[in-house]
């Protein structure tokens, strides 16, 4: 057994670093196995040597970065524990301060995992990023503040997303309007990333400006985008082909990114995923960055990650199940 003294001066960031009726020090007791004991503004940290280093190591650094001024995020401890518990040596001033985009004085959009840091670096550094993972590890969100961010610094002219307007077990063509109008409820986490980055007036005017183009795949067809960005997020949904067209369509000064979650294809049976595909034909191509991301990395409610786990549980059940009966 092993333990720890800490002391923290400002009592203020102490109370927030602790959290509503101690909420915090809850979580690292629940994720770490270790003893936490509070009297004022000091802790006491006992368990197993690693259980004490990654508690102190947490509270400590999370401390340190609360008091050069960082903006507290609720959801922050849950972070700084899982990406400790995947590198012990995680420097999480380094991690939470790599910022991507500053919406306001008040607001910035950076890593909150060790996975999401990997992704930016890939995003930054290759002309093509592929993001893998399930929901709710911020692929989309990312790269859209990525791009958001290289077309208010100039870097490029436009900005494209895209999706494939796949049908899900409703019908496209019992929607009311014509196809734009019929294929826009497909985009629409789209525009959400957007307006949660730029305010409503300033995204109306780049659409009808044409300097950001939300648009379904089938629209890329026969166009050589260059200085731009793109983005095809729920590429899982795409056929071979489609993902060949939307690959060729780069040009000159542009950057791609591609995002899917391969446990969540919604193509008719026997279709093969044009993602699947790409990244096997793809492996080891100079200047494509290709990043996975875990349930750790999953940045929504914190039950969003233990569901998560739960299906691949299933799935990797039903699969030995199956290898087992032939």
């Amino acid at each position: 057994m092993a333990e720890q003294r800490i002391t923290f001066h400002d009592a203020d960031i102490a109370r927030e670093l602790f959290g509503a009726q101690e909420r915090n020090l809850k979580l690292v007791r629940e994720r770490t196995g270790a003893e936490v004991n509070v009297r004022g503004t000091e802790v006491l940290v006992r368990g197993t040597e690693e259980a004490v280093a990654w508690a102190a190591s947490a509270l400590v650094q999370l401390y340190e970065l609360y008091r050069s001024g960082y903006t507290w995020v609720v959801q922050e401890m849950e972070y700084a524990l899982r990406a400790l518990e995947k590198d012990p040596q995680a420097d999480l001033s380094g991690l939470f301060r790599d910022e991507v985009f500053a919406v306001s004085p008040k607001k910035t959009i950076s890593p909150k995992t060790l996975g999401q840091r990997e992704y930016l670096q890939a995003l930054r550094t290759n002309d093509l990023t592929f993001g893998i993972g399930p929901a709710g590890t911020g692929k989309t969100y990312l790269a859209v503040a990525m791009a958001v961010s290289f077309l208010l610094q100039r870097k490029v002219k436009r900005l494209i997303l895209t999706r494939p307007a796949v049908e899900a077990g409703e019908k496209l063509g019992f929607l009311p309007g014509d196809m734009m109008e019929k294929v826009n409820p497909y985009l629409r986490p789209l525009y959400d990333a957007l307006h949660d980055m730029l305010d409503f007036r300033k995204v109306r005017e780049m659409l009808e400006g044409g300097v950001i183009e939300v648009a379904p795949l089938a629209f890329m067809r026969g166009r050589t985008l260059n200085d731009a960005v793109v983005i095809l997020d729920e590429a899982q949904n795409t056929t071979p082909e489609q993902m060949k067209m939307f690959l060729t369509r780069m040009g000159f000064g542009s950057k791609a990114v591609v995002t899917g979650d391969v446990t969540q294809i919604d193509l008719p049976a026997r279709t093969q995923s044009g993602l699947i595909q790409a990244l096997k034909i793809l492996q080891g191509v100079q200047g494509i960055g290709v990043v996975h991301f875990g349930d750790e990395d999953v940045i929504r409610h914190s039950l969003v990650g233990r569901i998560v786990q739960a299906y691949d549980r299933y799935n990797r059940e039903l699969q030995t199940d199956s290898d087992q009966s032939t």
